[in-house]
């Protein structure tokens, strides 16, 4: 019977284990709004699951169980799933900080651009319109539907509320704040306001760049810590006599237990170098189906005269 509750708790373990990696992913809701325009948005919805992502559960599952018959060790099985699990995590530079950094890059860009644009004396939404051509690629998405949401008659502030909600980003809420005070006031000097905001947003750029360089560097000792302890439990294998203590219900749990606390280690250092986004300060309102009047507003006339 003993071979079958250590088969049993082996199970419970790798259950239980994945279940708590589970638990542990984040979990984001964001608020449901109308944005018929996001290309982004249906983009996600629409693309189908290809390559690692398609295989990566059964894959890990049919790892873990194929070790488990062939050593006898449930425990083995566990390792096995969570280095296929972990592996290509562990492995992988991380690309989500420098994807937010070009994005943010992007804005600065566009924001220039079109401060450029309004130098010239045309409105808020024309200029708009004018820089979806000749916007960075990280943004065609995003300033495309916004120009949309414009010729559609959409609200210049809802518009740009929308778009704020496209970016979800703080620097992004910055810049759409901005030209929801142009959008108000109307004034002339909306163009060198934001080449102001497109200055600040630059040494953003550079600060992040320097701080995530920093990042990379523990990231990179994990990589090797990983490496070489899975050599040295691979050579370790081949050595019947040093895992002998490991055969007993005893041995199967402690081994276990270093296990997790392994994979917590190195999941704890991950997270630190891994940086929250700002909290945005910008949220949308309700999206009101009204659209903008199309006539041209009365223009006052001078001496009061009618």
């Amino acid at each position: 019977m003993t071979p079958l509750i250590a088969a049993l708790a082996g199970a419970a373990l790798v259950g239980g284990l994945l279940l708590a990696i589970a638990g542990l992913r984040p979990v984001v809701r964001k608020e449901q709004s109308p944005r018929p325009f996001s290309r982004r948005r249906i983009a996600r919805a629409t693309q189908p699951r290809t390559g690692w992502s398609r295989w990566q559960w059964p894959t890990i599952l049919i790892a873990g169980f194929a070790v488990w018959l062939v050593s006898g060790w449930p425990v083995a099985g566990l390792i096995a799933a969570v280095t296929v699990w972990g592996l290509p995590i562990v492995l992988s530079t991380s690309r989500t900080a420098a994807r937010a950094i070009d994005r943010v890059e992007a804005l600065e860009e566009w924001t220039r651009r079109l401060a450029d644009v309004l130098v010239v004396g045309v409105g808020l939404e024309q200029a708009i319109s004018a820089t979806v051509r000749t916007c960075p690629a990280a943004l065609a998405g995003e300033v495309s539907a916004l120009a949309a949401r414009l010729d559609a008659r959409w609200p210049t502030e809802t518009a740009l509320r929308a778009f704020a909600d496209d970016l979800d980003d703080a620097t992004g809420d910055l810049i759409v704040a901005t030209l929801i005070l142009g959008a108000r006031r109307r004034g002339p000097g909306l163009a060198r306001v934001l080449t102001a905001v497109a200055d600040s947003v630059s040494d953003e750029v550079a600060m992040r760049r320097k701080v995530e360089a920093e990042r990379a560097k523990p990231r990179t000792t994990a990589r090797a810590v990983t490496l070489i302890t899975l050599g040295v439990l691979a050579f370790g294998a081949l050595n019947g006599t040093y895992l002998a203590p490991y055969r007993t219900l005893l041995g199967q749990l402690v081994l276990a237990g270093i296990t997790v606390g392994f994979v917590g280690a190195l999941a704890w250092m991950r997270a630190l170098t891994l940086s929250r986004p700002e909290p945005r300060f910008l949220r949308s309102r309700d999206i009101p189906t009204r659209r903008r009047d199309p006539s041209p507003r009365p223009q006052p006339t001078l001496g009061g005269a009618r």
